[in-house]
């Protein structure tokens, strides 16, 4: 029987949610734990059939090399900025889910080297705002965010702008429902990372992405400011995955593409 060298090195990897915790365990069960903390769902980075996603694989992989077992902690605040409240109180030893570096939040952690960049995209119902085809195409309509995402500013200055009637916030645990709500009226855009809203619109019909690359985002793991040698660590063992082309194998995997930055141009 052929042995693949993933399970030669790693052992049985089992991902699953009990107890409000996904947790991620190996044969090497008495090495240290590394608690990583995420909002569910946020496919393709998390919330994958299986509880699976790029930002599982990555972590899985990193904590192969840092000799540690990886545990997933699920954040069920309604603002996702809260995270970096629970990361500094030692809820986690450092947040990986499709966390986008902004200057507010390099106040509160410390981040590592990106390993993607995207920006945000747009998605509406087609069939009922045939005419919506970008950000320019938004007068007298409510546009859809999650509380804390970082198309929220975004969504606002557009209100701001005058070129959207009004934004709705959303809880972060909320997403599903907003992009339902696109079909019914209740919300006429939603807006969100661009691998993650291709991921959502899939299985609602008519509701479709129309814009992409509506911002830059570099799209990293962070720590608390106070353990600058856990990030020493990340980053060494990230840039040994991107080294051996891994790194690029899980983009491609998971997002279509081995490419760090995956923003239109």
């Amino acid at each position: 029987m052929q042995i693949s060298r993933r399970r030669l090195l790693t052992g049985t990897a089992q991902i699953a949610i009990a107890f409000g915790t996904v947790s991620c365990t190996r044969a090497e069960s008495v090495q240290p734990h590394l608690r990583v903390g995420a909002a569910f769902p946020d496919p393709p980075f998390n919330g994958v059939a299986g509880n699976r996603g790029f930002d599982v694989s990555l972590m899985d992989a990193i904590g192969t090399i840092l000799g540690k077992t990886v545990e997933f902690v699920p954040f069920a605040g309604h603002d996702f900025n809260d995270i970096f409240d629970q990361l500094d109180n030692g809820a986690y030893d450092c947040i990986t889910s499709g966390t986008t570096i902004t200057e507010a939040r390099s106040q509160q952690a410390a981040f590592g080297e990106p390993y993607l960049i995207s920006g945000q995209a747009l998605a509406v119902d087609v069939r009922r705002l045939p005419a919506v085809r970008s950000v320019n195409d938004l007068q007298g309509l409510t546009i859809g965010v999650q509380s804390g995402n970082t198309s929220q500013p975004i969504a606002n200055d557009l209100v701001a702008q005058g070129k959207a009637k009004s934004v709705r916030v959303y809880d972060y645990g909320d997403v599903r429902t907003a992009i339902t709500d696109l079909t019914t009226g209740r919300c006429d855009a939603f807006m969100k990372l661009a691998p993650v809203l291709a991921e959502l619109v899939k299985p609602v019909p008519g509701v479709e992405i129309v814009q992409r690359g509506l911002d830059t985002e570099k799209i990293a793991i962070a720590v608390s400011r106070s353990n600058r040698a856990l990030l020493a660590q990340i980053n060494a063992a990230q840039a040994s995955l991107e080294r051996d082309g891994r790194l690029s194998e899980l983009r491609e995997r998971w997002l279509g593409s081995r490419e760090l930055d995956q923003n239109p141009k």
